[in-house]
């Protein structure tokens, strides 16, 4: 079973120091998430989740702990991350997912070459996903990219697959628009030109709504080909706000797309795409999830491959 119930606590002791590239060297107060009826993934599909947590972390080893449970709640096999500032704490989570977790073999992958540590990364299930390749596009790109794609080649059960995890130019200004339509034209220009034939998933912090008319939206070019890609979450940004990834604007900025190799699967009665509201599942809601771990709710995409 890929699915396992959450009811670790752990307990921390000692009051945590600051954010430290060598790691956590102390120890905080217990905190228990109250994650046991979360669930997303399953044996039988592929669960693809896209997670911004912001200036991870925000509040050390707290933070570190929260995001361990609720990775465990979640149990997608791959978890694209933006904003993951420290690798000693991101590491201290993988270590505990390993240490917690006596079924999968989790690992990681972070990149480290983003303004102010504001790295992309991947925590995925070894014992499901098989690496191929993992690397930086666009690297001198800073205009369109201030934080290069992270690609990600996988085989997960015979089925080649390839994610492209992104953390676009945030902010209104026109020059902020501007630079996340050249980065959405030179990501389909990447894909059409390096991944014609191939399952594609394009994931992460867009900034920006994809329900906009065709004069400000600055994934048109992605739009306006439907026969070649959908964005997955259309329904969810088209609907309720209380469904958005951001809730503090609030807006929908998490996206997750995928190209036309993939259209059958998203067809499929067995496809889940849906914000993931960890906050639902808190004792103190929100304002628990914003002050301990972000203020983007992490997105997710289940397919069955036949």
């Amino acid at each position: 079973m890929k699915k396992i119930g959450i009811s670790i606590i752990v307990v921390f002791i000692i009051i945590s120091c600051g954010k430290t590239e060598s790691g956590p060297t102390s120890i905080d107060p217990p905190i228990v998430p109250t994650l046991d009826s979360l669930f997303f993934g399953t044996d039988s599909t592929f669960e693809i989740v896209t997670w911004n947590i912001q200036n991870f972390p925000k509040l050390n080893m707290i933070t570190a702990d929260y995001v361990v449970q609720i990775i465990m709640a979640i149990d997608a096999d791959v978890v694209a991350l933006q904003e993951i500032e420290s690798s000693g704490y991101f590491n201290y989570v993988v270590e505990e997912l390993n240490e917690i977790d006596s079924l999968f073999s989790w690992e990681e992958y972070r990149a480290n070459s983003a303004s102010y540590e504001m790295n992309l990364a991947y925590i995925y299930k070894s014992d499901f996903v098989e690496v191929d390749s993992i690397y930086e596009i666009y690297q001198d790109d800073w205009y369109a990219f201030p934080r290069s794609p992270l690609v990600f080649e996988l085989t997960y059960d015979e089925q080649e697959l390839v994610i492209i995890d992104n953390h676009l130019k945030a902010g209104g200004d026109p020059e902020d628009e501007a630079r996340r339509e050249e980065a959405s034209q030179k990501l389909q220009a990447f894909i059409d030109s390096t991944y014609s034939d191939v399952e594609v998933i394009l994931v992460g912090d867009l900034n920006d709504d994809i329900t906009e008319p065709q004069e400000t939206n600055v994934f048109w070019n992605f739009i306006s080909q439907p026969d070649n890609y959908i964005f997955t979450d259309m329904e969810i940004a088209e609907g309720s706000y209380s469904n958005w990834s951001y809730p503090t604007w609030p807006s929908h900025l998490d996206h997750i797309l995928i190209t036309n190799e993939l259209f059958d699967e998203f067809a499929l009665l067995s496809t889940v795409i849906q914000t993931l509201k960890i906050d639902n599942y808190l004792g103190n809601g929100w304002s628990e999830y914003y002050e301990n771990v972000s203020d983007h709710r992490p997105v997710g995409l289940k397919l069955y491959f036949e």
